[in-house]
């Protein structure tokens, strides 16, 4: 089987690409690679790597796909408000034309990354058909990307919607603006854990590698099991508030529980029930946060990653990018 994944080199595509090639899968990649190339220094003769945009990418790098993992975007909250255009340009314009070439060229299987966020503040626990009420210019472009996507769905093309929990765990794409890695990264570099206000917002959680356990599941599916569905993409038990958390990242790493407040009140408060992936595609963790923290601990102490490194802080790479003039 052939897989196409835009934005293979990113947070979740870096993992994801070799995650695939270790389970017997043809990989191509189609990114931008505004981090770099060499997240994903892989050698594989089942590995092709196109360097193009899914705004701009001829159809016919669709020939002999069966399934397309739509990971492109422009990630998390504060980047999608740099340029609010530009993420409508590439969250969903981009998207909706990587389905409907998808479509037109024959591809059997699409799936679209989308986030948990579309959820935005809820004080009921959200399943995949309660209400959604996105906040922000990243969660408003994932909920149209979702809703223009999913009736493409019919016998011969299936659209399923993986609504992604806040990942955390360490990536060859490493990033520090995801609240888990940066809780760790705050104890490494200066003793303490940055909280954003108040604390009492909850989140549901999920590793970067069950995210791809999940995407694996989902592609090996039947189609009566996943045709025009939306999976929230985690645990019940991973929902956290985030001030209990902070104290459980402490203690997984074995550090004393200090913390610094920063940002406004956190606006973005939902805890989500996950029951239908588990039920349908028998989707189980094999992480917890503790197991993130961890594995982020060990990698900043090592030398692995850099906790200084800027692309790690997605937002202020870009705009770095755009001082540069580089044409995001």
């Amino acid at each position: 089987m052939k897989i196409l994944v835009t934005g293979g080199g990113g947070y979740i595509g870096s993992v994801l690409v070799p995650y695939l090639l270790n389970h017997g899968y043809e990989v191509v990649v189609l990114d931008k690679f505004y981090f770099g190339e060499d997240k994903l220094n892989i050698n594989s003769d089942k590995l092709k790597i196109i360097k193009d945009d899914i705004r701009f990418f001829k159809k016919e790098i669709l020939e002999d796909i069966d399934t397309i993992v739509d990971l492109a975007a422009l990630s998390n909250d504060p980047t999608g408000e740099l340029d609010p255009i530009k993420t409508w340009s590439i969250n969903y314009l981009g998207r909706y034309r990587v389905a409907t070439l998808g479509k037109l060229m024959g591809v059997k299987k699409y799936i679209l990354a989308s986030s948990c966020s579309v959820y935005g503040f809820q004080n009921e626990i959200v399943k995949e058909d309660s209400p959604t009420n996105p906040l922000t210019t990243y969660a408003k472009a994932n909920l149209k990307a979702e809703e223009d996507i999913l009736p493409y769905a019919n016998d011969n093309f299936t659209v399923v919607i993986l609504r992604f929990a806040t990942v955390y765990g360490f990536s060859p794409r490493m990033r520090f603006d995801l609240a888990i890695n940066g809780m760790v990264k705050g104890f490494f570099k200066n003793g303490k854990i940055p909280i954003l206000r108040d604390g009492t917002q909850y989140r549901p959680f999920v590793h970067v590698k069950d995210v791809c356990k999940a995407i694996m599941l989902t592609i090996e599916a039947s189609k009566d099991l996943v045709n025009k569905q939306i999976f929230n993409v985690g645990s019940n038990e991973q929902n956290y508030q985030i001030f209990k958390l902070a104290q459980e990242v402490a203690e997984a790493i074995g550090i004393p529980f200090k913390y610094e407040w920063y940002g406004f009140p956190d606006h973005r408060s939902y805890r989500v029930d996950f029951s239908k992936i588990q039920k349908i595609l028998k989707f189980k963790p094999d992480y917890t946060p503790r197991d993130g923290a961890i594995e982020v601990w060990e990698a900043l102490k090592s030398g692995k990653v850099d906790p200084d490194d800027p692309q790690t802080i997605t937002v202020n790479w870009y705009k770095k990018l755009l001082e540069d003039g580089v044409m995001v």
